[in-house]
């Protein structure tokens, strides 16, 4: 498999306070991981930043003021946007890199440039809903990616499947009532943001969430897989697969009770490799979202980097 990575420095210059969980290091540890031999033939291209323009794909054009209204000027201003989201003087560049990084990768899979990419990028994007920003999260990055092959690639069916284990609920809310994109997520619950029961499947049954409760690990992630996501994925036959790549479901992170290990993203990602051979052409585009311990979003991350390079 040909597979490309996004990445840019911009993504370090998004500042959060001391002791917050989505922070730099997080995309310095990954950067050390991916030195490894294993990773010799992967493709890194720089992210290109998107225009403002681009965010209405996904959000209304008062979102957009309203995150830009808050983007503070002074080098070392901190601005809270909401309980847990902060931004600082360069973040709505690193949010626009972000979104221009996962454009691309939906233009590399179609046009034949990459089987598969990888943008690491951050801030993150799943729980950004139409009009609001929240968990860390400015703009959605995978909604915006979905909408951009649709426009741009004709695109009937676009999946998008989050195995972060916080719900996506920005992409639920996007996609609720929308028959052309699914929307799959496994993920903790009780936990932020509250939403993601399984009786949650959107106007047209194309929102289908898999639960997890807390302290279970890789037997309960692997069943709800097979039994909820892959059945929801062969049915309807995307031209796209958009992972929503949040490793925060791994047994050392800080904000979660869930015990998967590294290997467990390698099989859940060889499962979508799976389903993008048999309808998508081999277009798979991952972003990463959430995964707060640096070892295990850097042994998480690199597995499944290292999955889609070998299909």
């Amino acid at each position: 498999m040909s597979t490309r990575l996004y990445e840019h420095p911009i993504f370090l210059d998004h500042i959060t306070p001391e002791g917050h969980p989505e922070r730099s290091d997080r995309l310095r540890a990954l950067n050390v991981a991916l030195g490894h031999p294993n990773f010799e033939r992967l493709e890194r291209k720089q992210a290109p930043q998107a225009n403002e323009d681009a965010v209405l794909l996904a959000h209304p054009e008062e979102h957009l003021l309203a995150v830009m209204r808050q983007i503070p000027e002074e080098d070392g201003e901190i601005n809270q946007l909401e309980a847990d989201t902060y931004a600082s003087p360069k973040s709505l560049q690193a949010a626009l890199t972000g979104v221009g990084a996962a454009m691309a990768g939906v233009d590399d899979v179609f046009t034949g440039k990459a089987d598969n990419v990888f943008v690491a990028s951050r801030p993150p994007g799943h729980h950004a809903e139409k009009s609001k920003a929240m968990g860390f999260c400015f703009f959605n990055n995978a909604a915006i990616a979905a909408r951009h092959a649709q426009k741009v690639h004709g695109a009937e069916r676009v999946a998008i499947v989050d195995w972060d284990v916080h719900h996506g609920n920005g992409t639920q809310d996007i996609f609720w009532d929308d028959p052309s994109v699914l929307f799959c997520s496994t993920h903790q619950m009780p936990l932020y943001p509250g939403s993601g029961a399984k009786d949650e499947s959107g106007k047209h049954g194309t929102i289908v969430n898999a639960p997890l409760s807390p302290n279970v690990g890789s037997d309960h992630f692997r069943e709800a897989f097979k039994s909820r996501v892959l059945p929801a994925l062969f049915d309807f036959q995307p031209d796209l697969i958009i992972i929503s790549a949040g490793f925060d479901a791994h047994h050392r992170d800080p904000l979660a009770q869930i015990n998967l290990v590294g290997e467990d993203f390698d099989w859940a990602t060889g499962r979508l490799l799976e389903v993008a051979d048999k309808s998508a052409g081999n277009r798979v585009v991952s972003l990463l979202e959430g995964g707060y311990d640096l070892e295990g979003l850097a042994e998480s991350a690199g597995l499944h980097i290292l999955r889609m390079m070998k299909g």
